[in-house]
């Protein structure tokens, strides 16, 4: 998925609010307050001396359109291909180790169709997906004990219903994770453009903020974070011994 300009342009407004708030400079606010290095392929370790991130904030100096430069940037990174899947990914679903006990589990839309990919009618394709991606970590993650996730998604019935309930009740906010899509995603539809409504509550709350304190509550959602044993999964999804 290619996101829209007006994804980044809602990121750089509150990385401006955060640098006022906080008195640091736009470009450390840039790091540590949007989704923009992953999104330019440089993984999750927010080094702000990679190469590829420092040609980035040398840009910013040099342009007179902050939003224009970060999307063309990242327009340039999408072409270039230096992202590329480093994690066992079944349709919408994907898993990454977190250590050698514990998977995380990703989600995308993958589908091709209007139909959005978590509706009803989508449901039996998400579970074939996950029973799938669970055979995987069942035959070549032996070690595994424990599966997490964290995202705003977890707030959707329609998102819930694809997991183990015990997985889903485990669900607690999560501390405030403004580098990743899974606090920024709820802004978005399936297609990577701006949804409008949950964007309006969020300026809104966003222009009455007075105190760093506060900076998480301008969301309308926060991240839940939910962990079960792997065995609920293996349960849910039918998965047998042998499998």
């Amino acid at each position: 998925m290619v996101y829209s300009r007006d994804f980044f342009e809602l990121q750089l407004d509150f990385a401006r609010t955060v640098a006022a708030l906080f008195e640091m400079p736009v470009d450390r606010a840039l790091l540590d307050y949007t989704n923009f290095y992953i999104r330019f392929g440089l993984a999750r370790d927010f080094d702000p001396c990679h190469p590829v991130w420092r040609l980035y904030v040398d840009g910013l100096t040099r342009t007179s359109d902050i939003c224009d430069w970060t999307y063309r940037f990242y327009l340039a990174q999408v072409a270039d291909s230096r992202t590329s899947a480093t994690v066992p990914e079944t349709g919408c679903f994907s898993y990454a180790m977190q250590d050698a006990e514990c998977v995380r589990i990703h989600f995308r839309n993958a589908e091709s169709t209007a139909t959005s990919p978590l509706s009803r009618e989508r449901l039996p394709a998400r579970l074939a997906e996950l029973r799938s991606l669970f055979g995987d970590v069942k035959r070549n993650r032996q070690l595994v004990t424990r599966v997490v996730g964290t995202s705003w998604l977890y707030h959707l019935p329609a998102y819930q219903r694809c997991f183990p309930a015990a997985y889903v009740a485990s669900a607690r906010v999560a501390q405030p994770r403004y580098r990743h899509v899974s606090l920024w995603g709820q802004f978005l539809d399936r297609h990577g453009s701006l949804r409008l409504g949950a964007v309006q509550d969020f300026k809104k709350r966003l222009s009455k903020l007075a105190n760093v304190r506060d900076l998480a509550l301008a969301f309308p959602l926060q991240a839940l974070a939910v962990e079960a044993p792997i065995a609920a999964f293996y349960t849910f999804y039918g998965i047998q011994p042998d499998c």
